[in-house]
């Protein structure tokens, strides 16, 4: 788990924003510029309060802040955090190293016809996996290979 997480006012300003509209729980917030999204993580069984009936929550929340959301379900498991930021579906298995220098990485086995789905455009859902698992777990990659 990561020392200690500190957020900016922006960020803490759209977790209260998040939570007054939708109810659910937010335990971490991500402004990520370089894709232009803010990704909101919840707490684990939220995910429909968060999204809302027909997406209604989601779509108010992106109008508002003027970016795209993406949210992620919390897990205190590092294989199971980075298999709720990817495309489920098509994942088989996640694997976790340590390299002899000591860092760690992920890879994520994803059948080949799924890949660029789990990957998502321009590495958005991959760029996400990356950033989370650095974050909470101190995986310095995230590698996504098919069988």
């Amino acid at each position: 788990m990561p020392e200690k997480i500190r957020f900016t006012p922006e960020e803490l300003s759209l977790m209260h924003l998040f939570q007054s509209i939708s109810g659910a729980t937010v335990r971490d917030c991500i402004i990520d510029s370089k894709m232009n999204r803010v990704i909101f993580v919840i707490n684990k069984g939220e995910m429909g309060l968060a999204i809302g009936r027909n997406g209604v929550i989601i779509k108010n929340l992106q109008k508002l802040v003027g970016k795209s959301v993406d949210l992620v379900e919390f897990s205190d498991d590092p294989k199971e955090l980075i298999r709720n930021s990817l495309n489920n579906r098509y994942i088989t298995d996640i694997r976790l190293t340590e390299r002899v220098d000591g860092s760690k990485i992920a890879v994520v086995v994803v059948d080949q016809k799924g890949k660029s789905a789990v990957i998502g455009k321009g590495g958005r859902n991959a760029e996400k996996a990356r950033l989370l698992a650095k974050r909470y777990f101190n995986i310095s990659n995230v590698h996504i290979v098919s069988q």
